[in-house]
C-alpha cells in the first residue's frame, strides 16, 4: 500500500516532480514551439491528506519544526535501535562533552532553508504490517535529498526505529554517541 502525504502527489510526480514528457514513437516532426505562458505556472497538485495516527503522521512534525528529533520530550515516538542512540546523544550533551548528533537530521544535515524544504517536499509511504517507511524528498540549493524513516507499530501506534539518509548514506542507527 503507497499513500503520498505533506506536500504534493509523490505517486503522479515522481519525489522531485513530473517526468519529462515522453515523443509519440511515430511522429518524427519536431515539436511544437510551446506558447508562453499567460498565467502564472500551475502549483503542485495539493497535499493529500496526512491520516492521524499514520506513518507520515508521525514524521511530520519534524518537517515542521526542525530539529525536533534531538528533544528528549519526543523520546516517546522513537524505538531501539534510534532510540538509544537519542538517549545517549542526551547523556553526552548533559555531561558537557559535546554533540554527538546534528541538529538538522530531518534535512539531511542540508542548509537549512524552510521556504525550499516546504516548498520542495514530498512523501511516499509504504506499509507492510506493522512495519512501514516514509521516504522523504526535498531540494535545497539544487540539490536533492531523500530520507528513508523506519517505523514499526508498537502497542498500536508508529515508532520510529531508525533515520536513514540515502544521499549522504548515513544512518541514525549508525552513530556512535559515547
Amino acid at each position: 500500500m503507497l499513500a503520498v502525504g505533506l506536500n504534493g502527489s509523490a505517486a503522479a510526480q515522481g519525489l522531485f516532480g513530473s517526468p519529462p514528457p515522453k515523443a509519440s514513437s511515430g511522429d518524427t516532426s519536431p515539436p511544437a514551439a510551446t506558447p508562453a505562458p499567460e498565467s502564472k505556472p500551475t502549483e503542485p497538485a495539493p497535499a493529500a491528506p496526512v491520516l492521524p495516527g499514520s506513518p507520515t503522521a508521525v514524521v511530520k512534525p519534524f518537517y515542521e519544526h526542525l530539529g525536533l528529533e534531538l528533544d528528549p520530550a519526543e523520546r516517546k515516538n522513537f524505538i531501539d535501535p534510534a532510540k538509544s542512540v537519542l538517549d545517549k546523544s542526551d547523556a553526552l550533551r548533559a555531561s558537557g562533552q559535546g554533540e554527538c548528533l546534528d541538529p538538522n537530521m530531518a534535512l539531511d544535515n542540508a542548509e537549512y532553508d524552510k521556504l525550499a524544504v516546504d516548498r520542495s517536499l514530498r512523501t511516499v509511504e509504504a506499509v507492510n504490517g506493522d512495519e512501514a517507511k516514509v521516504v522523504v524528498a526535498f531540494v535545497v540549493e539544487g540539490h536533492q535529498h531523500r530520507l528513508e524513516w523506519k517505523l514499526k507499530k508498537v502497542g498500536g501506534d508508529w515508532k520510529i526505529a531508525d533515520l536513514l539518509s540515502v544521499t549522504g548514506e548515513w544512518a541514525l542507527s549508525q552513530y556512535q554517541c559515547e
